[in-house]
């Protein structure tokens, strides 16, 4: 487990740590700066994780190909993948943009308004490398071709970096664009990522038979469903647990820009340590789908196992950091007396929650290894919409505790999350006769 999450926990850190070099940089411009990337970011995540999420699919379908020694198989679900991609890229921009206007009525302060305007209508256009990297990382993944996927992150933090500096603060003769400059560094690094991947694939099939090159690139419309069937819970889960963080980050807005950037700083930190969880929530599907190929029950069972207690013991270190220096970690994007401690009582919240939220996390890649994805889905909706948001937005405007007591909802929406989806998955390995044969037979219905 530890040899194929290694890889990918590291990549999936350079992911987050892109938005927190994009926060870093901009800090430098003002609580405004910070609220309107921030907002700008979770908004187009919420959108781009649906459109990630419906390419979850591939992890069970090659997975279990390749568990099967079924190569053929696993390119031509790549191919899949890519049509996917092709086919719902520019309607999610045009819903990018449309949610860019609408933000016109969510009151946020006139100060942070045009800012995030500037960067989601930039940013919208990383859209369609982004789906492109997306679906060579899940069919490198599931083959357990990690590496290339850890090097990609590492080599666009760089680039994302680089050119930051470069358009924020106008260097080199560019000129000063502030936070468009970090939306335009960010759309730079995705096609990068795209890029790079893109010829990791080609460098591993060179060797490869049958070869790559020989897959039938039409249009399969039965393929697409079943793709798409897979996919579309997992978009599902993806997009209701960061849309209730994207909502929650509209009503930190209307608090005021120095909540919204605290607010914006606690997520950030709380996003690195959940990167760990999810990375092992992908290694786990791998494995799981590897064993639901081979038809080994026990592999199964040991698969999930290993990544929950290692997602879960992980979170415990992150929550003892967060107890221990928020003062520090949050005093290292802004020197705002007032964010920093307002940023201080939202870490005691997310060292609280930090448990769960990796075992949410890990559960939920467990599951989908045995191509399981709508358990995920209808938990999410349950736990953080109809319980998490609701209570966070009476505790913050009807009990008046502010942006923390909408930390305080949304802690609660993932403790329930978190417990439901272990209780599914004993119910996956010690109830179902064989979760192997079941949950195969259940995807290809």
């Amino acid at each position: 487990m530890l040899a194929l999450a290694a890889p990918v926990v590291l990549a999936e850190l350079g992911w987050v740590s892109m938005g927190i070099v994009d926060t870093l940089m901009v800090g430098r411009l003002g609580a405004d700066a910070i609220g309107a990337v921030g907002l700008g970011s979770i908004v187009f995540v919420a959108v781009g994780v649906f459109a990630m999420g419906l390419l979850l699919g591939l992890d069970p379908l090659v997975a279990q190909a390749y568990g099967a020694r079924q190569l053929a198989e696993c390119h031509r679900w790549l191919v899949d993948g890519l049509w996917l991609s092709a086919i719902v890229t520019l309607p999610l921009v045009g819903v990018t943009l449309g949610i860019s206007a609408l933000l016109t009525g969510v009151r946020l302060p006139p100060t942070v308004l045009p800012l995030t305007r500037s960067y989601l209508e930039i940013v919208a256009w990383s859209l369609p490398p982004l789906l492109l990297y997306v679906a060579f990382r899940r069919y490198l993944q599931a083959l357990g071709h990690v590496r290339p996927v850890m090097i990609a992150l590492i080599l666009a933090n760089l680039v994302n970096a680089i050119v930051n500096w470069i358009l924020i603060f106008g260097r080199f003769g560019a000129p000063a664009l502030g936070v468009a400059g970090a939306a335009y560094a960010t759309l730079l690094s995705r096609w990068f990522m795209a890029a790079f991947l893109f010829g990791a694939v080609v460098q591993r099939e060179a060797s490869m038979f049958p070869r790559l090159s020989a897959t039938p690139l039409a249009f399969s419309a039965a393929r697409f469903r079943r793709l798409f069937a897979l996919g579309l819970p997992a978009a599902g889960q993806a997009v209701l647990e960061v849309g209730v963080f994207a909502a929650a980050t509209a009503f930190a807005g209307r608090i005021s820009a120095q909540a919204l950037a605290a607010h914006q700083i606690a997520l950030n930190l709380a996003a690195f340590t959940f990167m760990v969880p999810y990375g092992l929530a992908s290694a786990a599907a791998v494995r799981v789908g590897h064993a639901v190929g081979r038809g080994d029950r026990a592999g199964v069972r040991s698969a999930g196992w290993t990544a929950i207690a290692m997602g879960v013991g992980f979170m415990a270190g992150a929550a003892v950091v967060f107890l221990v220096a928020p003062r520090a970690l949050i005093g290292a994007f802004t020197d705002d007396r007032a964010v920093i401690d307002t940023g201080v009582g939202l870490l005691f919240v997310a060292a609280v929650f930090q448990l769960f939220d990796g075992l949410q996390g890990v559960t939920t890649g467990v599951l989908r290894g045995v191509a399981d994805t709508r358990t995920a889905m209808f938990w999410n909706l349950a736990g953080h919409w109809c319980l998490g948001l609701p209570l966070g937005y009476t505790l913050c405007f009807v009990g008046g505790l502010g942006v923390v007591g909408l930390w305080w909802g949304l802690s609660t929406g993932l403790m329930v999350c978190g417990v439901a989806l272990l209780v599914a998955w004993v119910r996956t390995v010690t109830v179902t006769v064989n979760p192997v044969t079941e949950q195969v037979r259940a995807s290809e219905r």
